[in-house]
This record gives C-alpha cells, sequence and structure tokens, in this order.
C-alpha cells in the first residue's frame, strides 16, 4: 500500500474535519499483530477473538485510527470511527484506494473456474507490465480491499477474482474494484442453498456489470446455457468463447490431453488461428484459458504474446497439485467441489494415463436441497468415468457410493482420513493413479498426507511402496 491522504481514504466513513491535514495512512490492518505507527485498525468480531478487545493496544502501539462497530471503554472518541459493519468499512476504504490509481481492472467470476482463469489471467498480463492479483481465497469483501491496497503507482494491471454466497455481494465488490473487462466463467450449482435456482445465481453473477464502464468487455463462456439465454445490461460489450460452436468471437477445437497438459487450436475471429498448449489438465482447463485470453486480448495483448504467457500458469493451491508417491501417481484437488467441477474432474481423470484409476469423493456442500440428487449423479458419472476403484468420505458421498456400487463400480465408503490411506497404501500400485476431490470443508488433504506417509514408511523399510 502506497501512503494515501487519510482524507481520502476515509471519505464516507468519518466527516473531515476530525482528521488532520497532511496526515497520511499507509496500511490498513485487521491484525494486532501487523499494527505500526499511523496505521488504521479495524476491529472485526469473530467466532473466537473479538478485534474490539484489541483497539486500545492498537492505539498504544501507534494506530492512527480504529474502526470499531461500537465505542469501546478506554478507547478515544476523537481515535474512533464508528462503522456498524466492518466489511463495509473494508470497503469504503477499498474503493477510496482504489480510486487514487488507473491499473486496467479485470473482474473474474464465475461457479467454477474462476481462481483457474484468474491465474492464466495474470501469466497473460504479465507481458504488458507490473501486475497484481488475488492471493488465495482473498475474493470477498475482506479479501478484495486488502488486494486493491497492494496497488501501487507502477501497477498497470490488477486480476481481481469476485466470489460470493448471496445476492448482491458481487455488486458491492464490482463497485468497489470498478473492472475494465469482466469475465463469467460458469453457472454451476455452487450456492444454491442460499439462491434457490440457477437463474437466480446467473443474476447474481452478472452483477459484476455494476462497477463496469460504458462499452466495457463482459467475457463470457457461449457454452452456458444460462449466460447465453440471459439478458445482458446495455452498457456492457459481450465477447464471447467456445469450445461447442463456431459463433463463439473466440472458440478452440482439435482439443487433445496430453501427459503434461493440454492442446488445442484456437480460432480467434478477430485474428486468426493458433495452436496452444497449456500446463494444465482437462477440457475444463481449455475453457478458462480460453477466457483469460479474450479479456487479455480485450487489454491489448497480441495473440501470440497472451498464448506465450499463459504457458508460465500454473495452479494454485490444492487444486490439481500432481504428486508422486514412489510411483503412485496423486492428484490433489481438494481445494473446493460442487457437481460441475467433479464432473470436470472426473472427464480429466478418465482420460489421464494410467494402470488403475482411484477416486477418492467427498462431500459437495452448500447444495441445499439438491443435495441428495446430485450426489445420486455423481454416482453415475463415476460408473462412466473408467474409475476401478471409488472411495468415499462424508454422509453425503455414501449416496454417490451407493449409485456408484449399483452399477458395478467396486465402492469402499470410508470413515476417516486413515481408513482412506490405509486402504490406498495397500491396494494401488505404482503406474496406478489416485483422484482427491470434495469440498474445502472435508479436508481431503489430510488423507493425501497419511497416505503420502505410509509409502513414505513402506518404501525406508525396504518393502513395496
Amino acid at each position: 500500500m502506497e501512503p494515501i491522504a487519510a482524507k481520502t481514504l476515509l471519505a464516507g466513513l468519518t466527516p473531515a474535519e476530525r482528521i488532520g491535514e497532511g496526515q497520511t495512512v499507509a496500511l490498513v490492518t485487521t491484525d494486532s499483530r501487523e499494527v505500526r505507527p499511523g496505521c488504521v485498525f479495524v476491529a472485526f468480531p469473530g467466532e473466537h477473538f473479538d478485534g474490539h478487545d484489541f483497539a486500545a493496544q492498537a492505539l498504544a502501539q501507534g494506530a492512527a485510527w480504529v474502526v470499531l462497530n461500537h465505542p469501546v471503554e478506554g478507547v478515544p472518541e476523537e481515535k474512533t470511527i464508528l462503522c456498524p459493519d466492518s466489511y463495509r468499512a473494508m470497503m469504503q476504504m477499498g474503493a477510496n484506494y482504489r480510486a487514487q490509481f488507473a491499473p486496467k481492472v479485470v473482474g473474474v467470476t464465475g461457479s467454477v473456474g474462476k481462481t483457474t482463469t484468474k491465474e492464466f489471467c495474470a501469466a497473460a498480463l504479465g507481458a504488458l507490465g507490473p501486475t497484481i492479483k488475488t492471493e488465495g481465497n482473498q475474493n470477498n469483501e475482506l479479501g478484495l480491499p486488502r488486494t486493491l491496497f497492494q496497488i501501487g503507482a507502477d501497477t498497470r494491471y490488477a486480476v481481481i477474482e469476485m466470489g460470493m454466497n448471496h445476492a448482491g455481494e458481487i455488486a458491492r465488490l464490482s463497485r468497489c474494484a470498478k473492472p475494465d473487462v469482466g469475465v463469467i466463467t460458469c453457472i454451476g450449482l455452487s450456492h444454491i442453498g442460499n439462491l434457490g435456482s440457477q437463474e437466480n445465481i446467473c443474476k447474481a453473477k452478472l452483477e459484476i456489470c455494476e462497477g463496469m464502464p460504458e462499452g466495457a468487455p463482459l467475457v463470457l463462456n457461449y457454452d452456458d446455457p444460462y449466460l447465453r439465454k440471459a439478458a445482458l445490461p446495455g452498457h456492457v460489450r459481450p465477447v464471447w468463447y467456445s469450445m461447442a460452436s463456431q459463433e463463439a468471437d473466440v472458440y478452440a477445437s482439435a482439443i487433445r490431453q496430453e501427459d503434461d497438459g493440454m492442446s488445442f487450436l484456437l480460432d480467434d475471429a478477430e485474428n486468426g488461428c493458433f495452436m496452444v498448449h497449456i500446463p494444465a489438465l482437462g477440457r475444463h482447463n481449455v475453457a478458462n484459458a480460453l477466457a483469460a485470453y479474450c479479456a487479455a486480448s480485450q487489454l491489448g495483448l497480441g495473440p501470440k504474446e497472451a498464448i506465450q504467457q499463459m504457458k508460465l500458469f500454473h495452479q494454485t493451491g490444492m487444486r490439481q497439485h500432481m504428486l508422486d508417491s514412489h510411483g503412485l501417481r496423486i492428484i490433489e484437488d481438494c481445494y473446493n467441489a460442487n457437481p460441475t467441477s467433479m464432473q470436470a474432474a472426473l472427464e480429466m481423470f478418465r482420460d489421464y494415463p494410467c494402470k488403475r484409476r482411484f477416486a477418492v469423493l467427498a462431500d459437495m456442500l452448500e447444495l441445499g436441497d439438491e443435495a441428495r440428487a446430485e450426489h445420486e449423479a455423481l454416482g453415475r458419472l463415476v460408473a462412466n468415468s473408467r474409475i476401478d476403484v471409488l472411495i468415499t468420505y462424508g454422509q453425503l458421498a455414501r449416496r454417490t457410493a451407493t449409485v456408484a456400487a449399483a452399477k458395478g463400480v467396486r465402492t469402499i465408503h470410508a470413515h476417516d482420513y486413515a481408513e482412506i490411506a490405509a486402504f490406498l497404501a495397500k491396494v494401488a500400485a505404482p503406474g496406478d493413479a489416485v483422484l482427491f476431490k470434495g469440498s474445502r470443508a472435508m479436508a481431503l488433504e489430510n488423507a493425501v498426507t497419511q497416505l503420502c506417509a505410509l509409502r513414505d514408511a513402506a518404501a525406508e523399510d525396504g518393502g513395496e511402496a
């Protein structure tokens, strides 16, 4: 964060006359351990800790102001900025800070693929100049302002991921970030328990347009039926990408999965045809790369340069993380799961070169009334995905196991991580592959860790890992 006039940063939160002339702020933090002289400390009430309990300490450490939801005994009124919602305070300061700079901003949302698309965008735009991006899961009303605070005078591009759980959230994020280009990857079932239908999810994703200027390009998935039939705001200009229709502005064909990624022919209606290779597996990642290509080209990056830059892409976190455990290939895809991403992962795994395929699938959460039907549908999908053995974990995933077993798939339902690891350590062999996928709260990476430890121990003992 670069120093900014306190009156500018705090506009809309407190009267300007309360702030001395010439005062600047170079840090906004929610962590009392990060407090330094002249900063703004924002108190958040939490499940285990309440930031209000640290307000006095923050002032003692030199904070210029503390943002509080209510007065706190011992904290001077002149040092207090009262705001009933700490998220709103962060968003206001983020918007005020972002307005002082002029990077080109790409806003990315969608039910599935937004993080991977963000990474492809950042890899491509890095060719044009200093680029910042959302890190980790900082895609909400707390994380997005933190990302905006990374913008500096030399920042030319910012790729901002926007997530949501309820209607209205993306509108607020977009008005804060003000994207020059918007991207919507697809409309899935994530958060349908909160929003009620995919039509409502589509409306919520289209809120990204609220912060976009007149004539701004909105990159959309032509293969998504909800986006295709959506009524788009008149002030944005749609740019379509597809893997199924040549009517789209950018179209991928001759898609082929290779050992180290995907190859395909990219047909750009304006710029011609190009062969592309991306270091990511699965047709769904071809779609993510197309979305990023469209966004980057709308900001002036040439086709060949965009394609070359996307080779620098790498997966983040626990998305398609490839491990080799003494000849056993492990695909750790434990960051999240919903019906769309499960289907994409199984399609990728079906074509993955290996001897036998073991799939460890855990619960898909936040599906509301659709949960049982979607987990049963997943069992039918597994039966058509060349899976040799299915291991399920979680109460909802038990329905997946039941359906898959009825269709002839060898199935084990595990009760804990140790049971998953022990079974795979005993049965899986070098040359086999294991896919781990489930919602973030299911923490399947614990089973991966235990499996690798068992195989390491077996190898050290001189046995066959």
